[in-house]
Parts: structure tokens; sequence; C-alpha cells
């Protein structure tokens, strides 16, 4: 395959970024997204260019690390994670407009690579069990309703890429702070921190900038690994509850 790609090129967060186009050919159709740039980079690596930056690790589908807008869609024309993504989606002869992430709650470090971390402070703001367990129970020693356990494996397989925000037309974070949320507050372990945790954590994705939510979709249809829309409304009801608990 022979394609032409234009890959937004930034030298560091303060300079100005812009987009500059490459021509790449014996592209194979079975190579991933991520080879496919490998293979950019080692052309321009021979011809004593800098390379294009961009995050990657498992190349998996799992870490979450991979975070691309490809075409004006996060991850690509595929629900897959960008990693995962094949060149078999794509045409001989093609176009391919390469991103970062545009949030402001996203800032570009280099080329596609942004800064993320704003997910790592909501996750510390309450995405997380802390109340003294004493020693492990024995196996099945606290009952767990299937569907409560099916509610919390769905959200739990949120892997933290970013594609909602980057997807929604308002920046927002709200399903990966739901996902984060609805996954421990339906746990009997996710009890006893059940209001502090959503009352803490959606201030600390308020206080990062990220957009407000307006129900659009857009988040859930790009979500790699299937976050449901409904639950943003499960975080919704939680938080007033949590809200109205607190003012009694």
């Amino acid at each position: 395959m022979k394609l032409r790609l234009r890959v937004w090129r930034q030298k560091n967060a303060d300079a100005p970024g812009a987009m500059v186009t490459y021509e790449v050919d014996g592209i194979s159709r079975d190579m991933s997204f991520l080879e496919m740039l490998d293979a950019l980079n080692e052309e321009l690596i021979l011809r004593g260019e800098e390379p294009v930056a961009f995050d990657h690790d498992c190349r998996e589908g799992i870490c979450g690390a991979c975070s691309l807008v490809i075409n004006g869609d996060a991850h690509g024309p595929e629900r897959t994670t960008t990693c995962q993504l094949h060149m078999r989606s794509f045409e001989d002869g093609d176009t391919i407009d390469v991103e970062p992430w545009r949030a402001s709650a996203f800032p570009v470090v280099k080329d596609l690579v942004v800064d993320r971390s704003a997910f790592d402070r909501i996750i510390q703001a309450g995405g997380y069990v802390s109340v003294p367990t004493g020693s492990a129970p024995e196996a099945h020693a606290t009952p767990v309703p299937k569907a409560d356990a099916d509610s919390a494996f769905e959200h739990a397989e949120c892997i933290g890429c970013g594609a909602c925000v980057a997807a929604c037309p308002n920046g927002s974070a709200m399903l990966f702070t739901s996902a984060k949320v609805n996954h421990l507050n339906v746990l009997p372990q996710g009890g006893p921190e059940r209001e502090t945790r959503v009352l803490d954590m959606v201030a600390a994705m308020d206080e990062e900038g990220f957009g407000g939510c307006t129900l659009a979709g857009e988040c859930a249809t790009a979500c790699p690994k299937g976050i449901p829309l409904p639950s943003i409304t499960a975080m919704n009801r939680e938080w007033l509850r949590a809200t109205r608990k607190v003012k009694r």
C-alpha cells in the first residue's frame, strides 16, 4: 500500500504546531496502525529527520496508551484501540490525517503525545477502596448479586485511553469518571466510601477543566471497550444521592 499521511508535528508544548505531509510506501495491509507509524519513523531516521513522537505501550488494546485521532475519529474508523487498528481498514492511495487528542485538559507534549495526567488526579481523588479490611476474607464470604458483578466488570473494562474526551464536542470526561465511580460503588467493598467517592471524583474532574456533559453520546460511540452511555446517568444519580445525604 502507498499512503499519504498528514501528521500533526509540534516540537513542544509551547511551540506552534502544523500538519506535515509524508508519503509512505510498501505498507502491508496486515500491519497495525502503530507499525505503520514505526515504518514512517524508520524512514525519517534514515533521512536524518526527527521521528514522530506518539504514545504506545502494550500494543494489545489493554493499557490505553495509544491515543490518536485518525481522519477525525478517536482511534480511527473501527471501534478499537489505535494499536489494534490494522491497515486493511484503509485503501491503497488514501490520505490519512493523524492528530493528537484535542482537549484543553489534555495539553500536547510533543507531536501526537498528550498529557493525560488529569485522569490520574481524578483517580487519586477517590477511585480506590481505602477502608481497613483486616485479613483477607474467605472466597465468596461477601455475596455480590450477579447484576452488580456484571455492572462492576463492565465498568472495570475502562482503560483510561481518553477517546471519550477526544470524541466529545465539549471535551467532557463524564464517561471515564462514571466508569471509575460505578465500578466501585456497586460492590460491597466500595460502600463505605460511596458518597465521598463520587463527590470527590466529580469535583476533581471539574477542577481539571474538562467540559460539561450534554449527553451527545459521542463518548460511548468512540469508547473501544464499550462503556455504555447510561453509566453517566448512574453516576448522576449517585452524585445527587450523595449531595442530599451530605446536606442532611
